[in-house]
């Protein structure tokens, strides 16, 4: 009995602990953009464990292909590319045993000599938004950047910030450094900011019994006493 017990408590220990942890994927460096040729490092990482994820990824080659599998270097639930190439581009994320996935990340690897630095994950509302135009040698020189293949402005030290950014802010960027080149498009992401719930308004408390027997007695001195008031009134003015 005891047994069992124990059995079925672990049992409700592990499904609790499978609901509740949250895993999420980093990549470092922190840019959905990379040269190629540079080494990067994947990570799902859980709140007190990161034990039995491991790292897929989609490209146009290949689909649901895991570390280690043709590609990267698996370490735990970490996953190192010595060398990236364009060949590497596409969509990460962690997945348990039992299915369940992390957040999605998207890398982009160019053989260009401008990369777009942006945040791999989505900024919330109220936010500030920095791009970064790089090239492989400098990232100081001006950059003009685009939204969705328009013009936004000129950004100095080929930065850009957007500050307390909105949902209107969502779209396709992408930096040009003059006499450089072009970096890839890169989609930068905005998600709602969670709203407050407004506080409960008061209202009067509800007549209760207890309140009931003083009501009557004022009523009934009202009913006494008003009349004896009025014509006692009524005399005072005549005389």
């Amino acid at each position: 009995m005891e047994d069992t017990s124990v059995l079925q408590l672990l049992f409700l220990t592990s499904l609790l602990s499978s609901t509740t942890n949250q895993v999420s994927l980093t990549v470092r460096p922190s840019s959905s953009q990379m040269f190629e040729g540079q080494p990067v490092s994947l990570s799902c990482e859980e709140d007190d464990s990161s034990a039995g994820w491991t790292l897929r990824r989609d490209t146009t080659r290949e689909t649901r292909t895991q570390c280690g599998d043709g590609w990267g270097r698996p370490a735990g639930s970490s996953c190192n590319i010595n060398y990236v190439d364009p060949e590497d581009s596409g969509v990460y994320w962690c997945e348990s045993r039992e299915g369940a996935t992390s957040n999605s990340i998207n890398i982009t690897v160019t053989g260009g000599p401008v990369i777009l630095q942006s945040p791999v994950l989505p900024v919330m509302e109220g936010e500030d938004l920095t791009l970064t135009c790089k090239t492989k040698t400098s990232s100081n020189l001006l950059a003009d950047f685009y939204k969705d293949g328009s013009f936004i402005r000129t950004g100095f030290a080929a930065h850009m910030t957007i500050h307390h950014v909105s949902r209107s802010e969502e779209g396709l960027y992408k930096c040009h450094i003059s006499s450089v080149g072009e970096s890839p498009p890169s989609w930068v992401s905005v998600t709602e900011k969670p709203r407050t719930k407004d506080p409960p308004t008061s209202a009067a408390p509800p007549l209760t019994s207890d309140y009931l027997p003083l009501v009557v007695r004022l009523v009934c001195h009202l009913v006494v006493f008003c009349p004896y008031c009025i014509s006692t009134f009524i005399m005072v003015s005549l005389y």
